[in-house]
């Protein structure tokens, strides 16, 4: 604990400050030459970093509708984060066992200087998307192997929609051209940029039902540096109108998906409680008596939510139900 100053002391610095022997402290010059690090330079300023931000946002809106077509479950996308550092940090920070879909970007149709858009999902979000695209459940799991050729082959085309709206959310306010090239899994061998290159990396959070992520993606800030700075102020400060007859098109392909999706239809008998003695006790060709009477109607659920009453009978030698009412099911959930 420091030591308390006596009285004497207290009156001897008072008076050395009323005879000039202190120097008070100095204010800190606001003009002073603020240090600035040579070995991470940023070519953009914070506009224009902002401006790149509105157009990943209305990127992001679009994917979020696509995804929740995909992963039949709502899925929302959001830019979190643009910011700028060199190729090497970024690929340093990749895991070995990743998904990068590598997206080729040009300026125009007629320009020869073509770059890279570097598009990385965690693996276990690949998974998710495989899962869901060939009928699974959407459980989350991440399996200890390489993907197999045939997932290749479905997050391929799963990418080369994506790629489609981006050129699509670019062609607002620049005209570009994109197209998938590759998928790459393992981090340490991709070699897009050198590794001082100053890239762009904007993160994408992803956030389903079961599943939250994030997304990057890595662009050369040179091939980026033309285009930001022409961007027109009414691009950078206005919201873009949509057009409908696009809008059309992405609700089509949402519906698309949506009808190829597999869902379970279960038709319920009846249930009834027993006490746990008594369900100890059963044995084979016991009878359990229902509530329900062999005339009356039995529900129907798709995916576990009551959607129809039906009456059980027999079609072609089997088993069968036959539609008799849709359920009202706003009225269920009130009386629920």
């Amino acid at each position: 604990m420091a030591e308390a100053l006596t009285q004497n002391q207290i009156d001897e610095l008072l008076r050395r400050m009323r005879a000039g022997e202190l120097e008070e402290p100095k204010p800190e010059d606001k003009n002073k030459e603020k240090l600035y690090d040579f070995s991470s330079p940023k070519k953009f300023t914070k506009d224009q970093l902002n401006s790149l931000s509105n157009l990943y946002e209305n990127f992001t809106r679009v994917i979020s509708s696509y995804f929740t077509g995909v992963l039949r479950s709502t899925c929302e996308v959001n830019v979190v984060q643009i910011e700028e550092q060199r190729y090497q940090e970024f690929n340093n920070a990749l895991p070995d066992n990743t998904l990068v879909g590598m997206i080729s970007f040009q300026q125009n149709e007629d320009s020869y200087n073509e770059s890279t858009i570097m598009l990385e999902f965690p693996t276990s979000f690949g998974y998710l998307v495989i899962d869901r695209l060939m009928g699974g459940s959407g459980e989350l799991y991440t399996p200890d192997r390489d993907y197999t050729d045939i997932e290749i082959a479905l997050l391929s085309l799963f990418y080369t929609n994506i790629t489609n709206y981006l050129q699509e959310a670019w062609s607002g306010f620049f005209p570009v051209k994109t197209e998938f090239r590759s998928i790459e899994t393992n981090g340490r061998l991709i070699q897009a940029f050198s590794p001082q290159d100053i890239v762009v990396i904007v993160s994408i959070e992803i956030k389903e039902e079961r599943y939250t992520g994030t997304a990057n993606m890595c662009m050369s800030a040179e091939s980026l540096e033309g285009i930001i700075r022409s961007f027109s102020t009414k691009y950078m400060h206005s919201v873009k109108q949509q057009d409908p007859e696009k809008e059309k098109q992405k609700q089509e392909i949402i519906i698309d998906y949506l009808k190829s999706t597999n869902l379970e239809i279960t038709a319920y008998l009846d249930t009834c409680q027993m006490s746990l003695a008594d369900i100890m006790h059963l044995q084979v060709n016991d009878v359990i008596i229902l509530n329900r009477r062999i005339d009356e109607d039995i529900i129907v659920e798709v995916e576990g939510i009551p959607w129809f009453t039906a009456r059980i009978g027999e079609a072609h030698s089997k088993k069968a139900i036959k539609l008799v009412k849709a359920l009202d099911k706003e009225a269920m959930k009130r009386e629920a």
